[in-house]
């Protein structure tokens, strides 16, 4: 697509070429189309500075510019190569010098303690990066601020963007604050399931059937849960346990499972989907009533499958697993 400076750049380019002496600007240019025109110039190598040192510029021929944006361009394609091989270089000494190590290291331990805020940040962090099927944690007594949800959102966004399944269960409480309820509302709408809870225990994180990371006893304060450095406590105070046991990884995956059952999608998530029709809530309160799909058909005058699907589209909006469930979290945001 043209520039629009395209014909001021296209007029000074030839008045430089047929006057190399001539002032840039023409005559009955302002200031702005010329400052524009010369800009446009210098990004195409068609202008360089005049060689006496003068003010001004002077103009380059078409092959001249061609040249040197090939020799340029030669040069960064030659440091990219490098930096490609230096790259190869380095991931073949780490797979076959240190990953061995790390392996043996992991291998006999089912168990693992990791204390320090550094620690359990890159350790987090490895985790999202490997994460491919699903990523499962409960987060009471998180660092909620701004750093630290940055941090955890660029952590979630890796794992969503390989794929995996992510949910998360908070506080009720903490989406209070405006900073947290934007947190999860930048998570949801990149795919992420969110439910709250009125308590949570204890924090922790499963990653796939792999990994499960809980609080060390008496790590820190709110259970131990992880800090960012600089979050108001001491690196000491935050450690980890790392469960690579696949049994007792699924054990802990059964423990987020029974939380998520009880919890439920806040309303201020729900705010921002679709919203509930009259016919959806119609048929919300005749469910609770206990009438049956047959005969809240009748009394609506559709088909069956009509309200099996509103049924449906009901209990995704309200983040329920069965009808049941729907009717719960229904009665806590007070729709019936």
């Amino acid at each position: 697509m043209e520039s629009p400076t395209g014909d001021d750049a296209t007029q000074l380019y030839a008045r430089l070429l047929a006057d190399p002496g001539a002032p840039a600007p023409a005559p009955d240019w302002e200031g702005g189309r010329t400052a524009a025109a010369t800009a446009e110039l210098r990004a195409l190598g068609l202008l360089q500075p005049t060689a006496d040192g003068a003010p001004g510029h002077a103009a380059v021929s078409v092959d001249t510019a061609l040249r040197q944006l090939l020799l340029d361009t030669d040069t960064r394609v030659t440091a990219l190569v490098e930096a490609l091989r230096h790259a190869r270089d380095t991931v073949e000494r780490l797979h076959t010098g240190y990953l061995p190590v790390q392996h043996r290291h992991h291998g006999g331990a089912a168990l693992e303690l990791v204390r320090g805020a550094d620690r359990i940040a890159a350790l987090l962090e490895d985790a999202a990066r490997g994460a491919r099927a699903q990523a499962l944690s409960l987060r009471p007594g998180q660092d909620f601020s701004g750093p630290a949800l940055a941090g955890k959102l660029a952590r979630e966004r890796l794992a969503l963007a390989h794929g995996a399944a992510l949910r998360s269960i908070y506080p009720a409480a903490a989406l209070r604050r405006p900073a947290v309820l934007a947190h999860v509302r930048e998570l949801t709408g990149a795919g992420a399931r969110i439910r709250v809870a009125h308590s949570l225990p204890l924090w922790l994180i499963v990653v796939d059937a792999r990994l499960a990371i809980l609080p060390a006893p008496g790590a820190g304060p709110d259970g131990g849960a992880p800090r960012a450095p600089g979050a108001g406590h001491p690196d000491a105070a935050a450690a980890a346990v790392v469960v690579r046991e696949p049994a007792l990884v699924a054990l802990v995956a059964e423990l987020f499972e029974y939380f998520w059952s009880a919890a439920w999608t806040p309303p201020e998530l729900l705010a921002g989907s679709a919203e509930m029709t009259d016919r959806h809530d119609t048929v919300l309160r005749l469910l609770a009533a206990g009438l049956t799909d047959a005969a809240i058909a009748r009394k609506l005058e559709v088909s069956e499958r009509t309200v099996r699907r509103l049924v449906a589209e009901l209990t995704a909006d309200l983040g329920a697993e069965s009808r049941f469930q729907a009717g719960v979290h229904a009665a806590r945001l007070g729709r019936i």
